[in-house]
């Protein structure tokens, strides 16, 4: 195994000076860019669930062990372009068996790694369904994922399956010629908050004008950043962000398992402290889980005073989730302006806007009664308007162009609300054997996200998913809205509430929201559910079936945002019925 310490020996993690000239631009291809960051002293660093030094590879490392392989792989003799899957682990053989496709002329596809709680059968039932979409022609995967490859109907179509250990103990063959820019470098699945996961097919090319963006303009590398991570691999931003982004700019990097995060938090915040890291990324229940977990006096022990870049995407970032976490670390001397707020998503390789490094947090607020920007409403009114807050998500990266639209493809001016379409370098070729949602998606160079937003002196602001807004009594109205007002019961978190609308028996439809409880007193239980109906009623004047569902229950998708999509269909199987 790569990176294996001895048992009498210690491991040293790669260093953050690169020996070598930062370069950052002018590579055509990831193996380019790989081939000089093979001659750097940086690399990768795996730490275990106490933080331990697990793993260290230099990139030269990779760059020799992923050669290697691929030589192994090119003997499989399978056609140019062709999908090998990667069960994405936090692990030394995912970026090894990443670029050994590439050396190959094959097309890498990582998929999730995560056995998330509905269990081993629906893992294996995913796994197979995510291999079959993607014309799969190979799977790694290391022995603990051994068993699940067996099990799935889909093996005997496989080529080879199994870790890079087995692999090299194939016979290797000649190397095919290099990738080209236009080849496609690897098939990204989105998250699937609303639908399966689809294949967004990158090119070589887009992916490292997207990279280069994120390293010059987004983070504005410096010669002794650092990153650290815990995000899954299988995930664009931990897959690009954490990975591809290090080695283009020939970083070090460490890593700690996302599982591992889970369930200690904490030693994120102990690996950024104890190897003086300066960037690191999490979505927003990343941020608000670490806090939750702070003990009193814990930060004061650690020094995250070298975080300059503390990067956050998602959907739509709550500006209080990431202000609370400031406030919880401030005494660890971490700098509230690190907080770095972005927009961005796999069919454009990664990002799409960046909120300054060192410029802090900014947030909009807006009038909840018609849900437009609060500084456009009129000030007649006596009585003071429902508000809430949205996050700024700084300015499109440099050649990146954002028109808000509406339902008729208008664009439309600033502070107004609309459908946000992207037109950059680094769009995705389209969905992998989709071409009818591609034509619905991809119209004259321009790309509908199906995210909702406005733009406000120039800076992207999320609202919402255009799929997730919900029409009641005929108002409009946005689910994290909702889950937001039931989230201010004491005892309820921010990961606890699903809202979603379902049809009634007279065509109406209906608001529903689940909740996880944790409260086991039946007759308080019943109260928080009842006071619950009376705020929603309260804040946007209509009723709603507020069920309790058991804790961990409500579904995530596979970078672990919530899936409203599947909770209404869990609820409409009787999912509401386990708790009452």
């Amino acid at each position: 195994m790569p990176g294996n310490a001895d048992p009498n020996s210690v491991l040293t993690a790669t260093p953050t000076e690169r020996g070598q000239p930062l370069r950052t631009e002018g590579f055509k291809t990831l193996l380019d860019a790989l081939a000089y960051a093979a001659n750097a002293d940086t690399g990768v660093n795996f730490h275990d669930g106490r933080g331990r030094l697990e793993h260290v590879l230099t990139w030269g490392a990779v760059r020799d062990r992923a050669l290697a392989a691929g030589a192994r792989l090119a003997g499989l003799d399978l056609p140019r372009g062709s999908q090998v899957g990667i069960i994405a682990e936090t692990h030394p053989d995912f970026p090894v068996a990443f670029f050994a496709c590439r050396f190959a002329g094959l097309t890498p596809v990582p998929l999730p790694a995560t056995i998330h709680l509905g269990g081993q059968r629906q893992y294996v039932e995913l796994l197979g369904r995510m291999l079959g979409s993607a014309d799969a022609r190979a799977c790694f995967g290391s022995a603990a994922f051994a068993t699940l490859l067996e099990a799935m109907p889909t093996v005997a179509d496989l080529a080879f399956r199994g870790s890079v250990d087995e692999l090299l103990t194939l016979a290797p063959a000649d190397l095919p010629s290099p990738p080209s820019e236009g080849e496609i470098a690897y098939i990204q699945y989105t998250s699937g908050s609303t639908r399966f996961p689809r294949g967004a097919m990158l090119t070589e090319r887009s992916t490292l004008r997207n990279v280069t963006g994120i390293i010059r303009d987004g983070l504005r590398l410096a010669e002794n950043d650092r990153f650290c991570s815990w995000l899954p691999l299988y995930h664009d931003m931990g897959l690009v962000g954490k990975m591809i982004v290090p080695m283009v700019s020939q970083s070090s990097i460490d890593y700690l398992g996302t599982r591992e995060f889970a369930m200690r938090p904490r030693l994120w915040l102990r690996l950024l402290s104890e190897n003086r890291s300066t960037i690191s990324f999490a979505p927003p229940f990343g941020y608000e889980l670490t806090t939750r977990r702070l003990r009193p006096g814990d930060a004061e022990g650690l020094n995250l005073s070298s975080w300059r870049v503390a990067g956050c995407g998602a959907d739509m970032i709550r500006p209080e989730i990431l202000e609370r976490f400031a406030e919880a670390v401030a005494p660890a001397g971490f700098h509230a302006e690190a907080l770095v707020p972005s927009y961005g998503m796999a069919e454009v390789s990664l990002a799409v806007s960046f909120t300054p490094p060192g410029s802090g947090l900014k947030a909009d607020t807006i009038d909840l009664s018609c849900h437009q920007p609060a500084s456009q409403q009129s000030t007649a009114t006596t009585t003071l308007p429902r508000q809430t807050r949205f996050t700024r998500c700084g300015r499109p990266l440099p050649g990146y162009e954002v028109e808000v639209r509406d339902l008729d493809d208008n664009v439309l001016p600033e502070r107004c609300e609309g459908g946000i379409h992207l037109r950059t370098p680094s769009t995705m070729e389209g969905y992998y054997a989709a071409p009818e949602i591609n034509a619905q998606v991809l119209r004259n160079g321009w790309l509908d996200t199906g995210d909702l937003g406005y733009l406000v002196d120039g800076e992207l602001v999320i609202t919402g998913r255009r799929k997730d807004l919900m029409i009641v009594n005929g108002r409009n109205i946005w689910p994290q809205d909702v889950e937001h007002v039931a989230e201010q019961h004491p005892g309820v978190r921010s990961t606890d509430t699903a809202a979603f609308t379902v049809e009634g028996e007279d065509g109406s439809s209906l608001l529903v929201v689940l909740l996880q409880c944790r409260e086991q007193d039946l007759e308080a239980r019943e109260q928080m559910l009842r006071t619950i109906r009376r705020d929603i009623q309260a804040e946007f004047g209509v009723e709603a079936r507020v069920h309790a569902v058991p804790p961990h229950s409500l579904p995530r998708t596979t970078s672990g945002k919530l899936s409203r999509a599947q909770a209404r269909l869990d609820y409409l199987a009787g999912m509401a019925d386990q708790v009452g």
